[in-house]
């Protein structure tokens, strides 16, 4: 299929600052990885949307535990040790 669009100057210039560079063999190659980041984008957003969701309805169920502040120190220390390992990271934790 063609299509024809019309793109502002920067934008053009963008492209072409790309396959100038080397990252890209054309301006299609551009425009194809830019719609695959955004539907990308489209679904790591309706991910986090549907997490968001449930977590809310979890909220609403009562199904929450209260926290102290030791608490969440406890969740950041764990945090901050997993990144510095060498297990690889939760798939539902990253961004």
């Amino acid at each position: 299929m063609t299509m024809h669009i019309n793109l502002s100057p920067e934008m053009e210039s963008f492209i072409k600052g790309k396959v100038a560079s080397g990252d890209y063999g054309n301006a299609t190659e551009v425009i194809r990885d830019a719609i695959r980041r955004m539907k990308a984008e489209e679904t790591r957003l309706a991910a986090w949307q549907a997490a968001v969701a449930e977590g809310v309805g979890e909220l609403d169920r009562g199904e929450s535990l209260p926290y102290s502040a030791a608490e969440l120190d406890a969740i950041a220390e764990s945090a901050r040790k997993a990144m510095h390992s060498a297990d690889p990271v939760n798939p539902d934790v990253r961004p």
